[in-house]
């Protein structure tokens, strides 16, 4: 039982958030279990049709990034006899971070835009915020190779990528994997009621070699009243079920010790006309409204629209100087850059200045800033 959170009263921002039980996929139960505890699984959600179609779209992903590869000299075998939880782990073998490529192809596949519309997810979308819904323009596809560091995300919020101009907005994630995902595999662990005060609390960046935030566990504890130990909870999921999550509550993903990859989608959701937190770089797509049943996104144009607009930025001299020795990021084709950097490494105190780090500050200080979400 939750020492704190759960037993605390609803902040200002929960109260606002909180809406009452309608009729849809989520059991009165479950949604009264992610008010209060910031997450919910539903199981059984998606068929393994509509999977099977993300796959196909992945394995097209993976085939680009793989042909890249071998155009420009840097693997020698495709691959293309391995299976869908193996191939990109022996591309990796061939060309380290070669999972980061996959997860910055920004064009919104048509398979993952017809699931994130389809009628069980917005089902839940509406349980959440009501009959007006838009899809966030932070969606991700990630591939969580086998003992790859790059693939394990630290106890963070998802507010903390996010501009502060959002953070009393609610948003909520659908997180899908392609394959039951277990603490061996890397599943989810998430801090049941972190999200009860309303709190953003404070992150640094980046973690190891990765272009990740990470949550401070003891203003955690201090401001969100929880106890970073006794409050896990790992998070099964199964095949063809949906972990909903609060963008408030603090979560993280275990290392996959497995010999599979454990791909997921990331989907989120808030209401429509509010900040987004997405710095300015694209904004929501309307995806349902009040009082139009047969109402449906045009993803013609949103969903074509890279995620990696180019943006100018300024930082001050002596940052210049601090990493420019470590910056390696000089490559001839901008495909095959491997770094990933956004607006929230401005935002957070840098204790770990990796080749992602140095790579945004020379783009920043160059004005050629390219932002992939986290």
């Amino acid at each position: 039982m939750c020492k704190g959170a759960l037993l605390a009263e609803d902040s200002r921002v929960m109260k606002s958030w909180r809406r009452p039980f309608t009729e849809g996929v989520l059991t009165e139960e479950e949604l009264q279990q992610y008010w209060d505890e910031g997450f919910v699984v539903k199981k059984d959600l998606l068929s393994k049709e509509q999977l099977d179609a993300v796959k196909n779209a992945i394995n097209r992903s993976v085939d680009k990034v793989a042909e890249l590869l071998h155009k420009a000299g840097k693997i020698q075998d495709l691959c293309e006899d391995a299976d869908f939880f193996t191939r990109l782990t022996k591309l990796e073998a061939q060309f380290p971070s070669a999972s980061v490529l996959v997860h910055k192809q920004g064009i919104l596949p048509p398979e993952i835009a017809t699931l994130w519309s389809s009628p069980a997810l917005m089902s839940a979308a509406k349980q959440f915020l009501g009959g007006d819904v838009a899809g966030h323009p932070v969606w991700n596809l990630r591939a969580k190779t086998p003992q790859q560091e790059q693939a394990t995300v630290p106890w963070h919020q998802d507010n903390g990528y996010l501009h502060p101009e959002s953070w009393e907005v609610l948003q909520v994630t659908a997180w899908i994997p392609m394959l039951t995902a277990t603490p061996r595999n890397g599943c989810m662990q998430v801090i049941r009621g972190g999200h009860r005060a309303g709190k953003t609390v404070k992150h640094s960046c980046c973690v190891g070699g990765t272009w990740y935030v990470q949550m401070d566990e003891e203003d955690a504890e201090r401001e969100l009243g929880v106890d970073m130990a006794a409050d896990v909870v790992t998070c099964e999921v199964p095949f063809g079920s949906v972990l909903f999550l609060n963008n408030l509550i603090p979560h993280r993903s275990l290392d996959n010790m497995s010999d599979q990859i454990r791909w997921s989608l990331d989907l989120r959701w808030q209401r429509p006309g509010l900040p987004n937190g997405f710095y300015g770089l694209k904004d929501c797509i309307t995806m349902a409204k009040s009082g139009e049943p047969g109402y449906a996104p045009d993803w013609t144009d949103w969903g074509s629209q890279d995620r990696t607009p180019m943006q100018k930025a300024a930082i001050s001299a002596d940052k210049i100087a601090e990493v420019t020795a470590a910056a390696d990021v000089a490559q001839a084709d901008k495909e095959l850059d491997t770094t990933i950097s956004g607006p929230w490494m401005d935002r957070w105190e840098l204790v770990h200045h990796n080749r992602h780090v140095a790579a945004h500050l020379a783009a920043n200080a160059a004005g050629t800033q390219q932002w992939t979400f986290a």
